[in-house]
């Protein structure tokens, strides 16, 4: 009689908390797992957080769609660095992280049983948050470097259908997706009459001449874009939950009522912290990047080299690797015999909705040079013996 709702255990299992217990469990592990940063926010965010204001007004309940100053800020940059212009037609809310703006867009486009795709493997948060509004998760394969199937995707489009969601650069699988796929995608999206969910919450994270493309830039796509950004990774803020959407003016009235009854208004301080951050500048986010991009050979040799058995594509963003493990071992087993036998942790990719292969995402976001070495000796040398091991 007193059970949890039928929704709610419908919803995967939070992956990270598993893992997170995992490693607790044997002390020593090195984490090539969650997808954080090594650093915080820029001096000028943490001074504003110690000179936050002891006036009343900063202590009470705030507008819904954020401070007015921020907003301006984020609009800015958005001109600035996105080729997107904020207009009579979109607006832009301050959100607490890029996973509150997806869950207020699932819930202001769609009704229960309704549809979203998703490009494989998907960010697991996306598909929890779809299952907890009683919809319905669809995905669909990409190509072999995780590109877009555009084909694919159209073929997925159903009646029931309410939204594409893309990532780029994409978590779990690093992949930069090209701009002419996202500008099919989109016009797709447009003629199909389907929103497209666009996160962009790894903007800053691209390589090797990657280029970032942002959806809401292309003309036209303003009335059927919601573009999500997030300053937890590039602005090393997780823990402020500070991030934004740009939507359509048609779905303010519809988030304007669910993030006033999930959220009130994004927290003061964290807004405060986020406008000190801006008004830094993106040369702060873009040079972490670049510092941790020089990471990514010594990953992508170690994943590579021929005596491991495993499969990995040639990306060029975010911070991540979508590793395929020959064995016939599935990936939450994997992921835990590698924690508890030989002290590295990954994500497994069933998580993200990889199934049919084992597989896992490895990120090297937030280690040093030495540590990613030696957490990348471990996860190496776990694969060869756990796939050559009989039990």
């Amino acid at each position: 009689m007193f059970e949890e709702s039928k929704r709610l255990a419908a919803v995967q299992t939070p992956v990270i908390p598993i893992v997170t217990q995992w490693m607790a469990e044997t002390p020593g592990t090195i984490s090539l797992g969650q997808g954080m940063v090594a650093y915080g926010p820029p001096d000028a965010a943490v001074e504003a957080a110690h000179t936050f204001p002891s006036s009343p007004d900063e202590h009470r309940y705030g507008r819904v769609e954020g401070l007015p100053e921020l907003v301006d800020i984020f609009a800015a940059k958005l001109a600035r660095e996105n080729n997107i212009h904020v207009g009579p037609g979109s607006r832009i809310v301050i959100t607490a992280g890029s996973n509150l703006g997806f869950f207020n867009a699932v819930l202001a486009i769609a009704d229960p049983g309704d549809e979203f795709i998703f490009p494989l493997p998907y960010y697991f948060n996306h598909c929890m948050a779809v299952t907890m509004a009683n919809c319905r998760t669809v995905g669909v394969k990409t190509l072999p470097d995780y590109q877009l199937d555009v084909d694919a995707i159209a073929q997925a489009i159903t009646p029931k259908t309410r939204a594409v969601v893309t990532c780029s650069p994409n978590n779990p699988t690093g992949a930069v997706y090209s701009e002419a796929s996202i500008r099919a995608v989109n016009a797709l999206c447009k003629a199909r009459g389907v929103f497209h969910i666009h996160d962009e919450a790894y903007e800053y994270f691209t390589y090797d001449n990657a280029v970032n493309f942002s959806a809401g830039s292309i003309d036209g796509a303003a009335a059927h874009t919601i573009s999500l950004y997030s300053l937890s990774k590039g602005y090393g803020m997780a823990s402020w939950r500070i991030g934004f959407m740009v939507i359509p003016e048609s779905l303010w009235p519809a988030v304007n009522k669910i993030q006033d009854t999930l959220l009130i208004c994004t927290p003061q301080i964290s807004q405060r912290v986020a406008i000190a951050a801006m008004n830094v500048g993106s040369s702060y986010a873009r040079a972490h990047a670049e510092r941790i991009g020089a990471l990514r050979p010594r990953v992508h040799a170690a994943l590579t080299d021929p005596s491991v058995p495993c499969e990995t594509a040639d990306v060029r963003g975010a911070f991540y690797y979508f590793v395929r493990v020959k064995t016939r071992m599935d990936s939450m087993t994997l992921a835990e015999r590698l924690v508890r036998e030989h002290r590295v942790a990954v994500i497994p990719g069933e998580a993200f909705g990889v199934t049919d292969v084992c597989s896992m995402r490895v990120s090297f976001g937030a280690l040093d040079a030495a540590t990613v070495d030696e957490g990348l000796a471990r996860l190496t040398s776990g694969i060869r013996a756990l796939t050559t091991s009989r039990t």
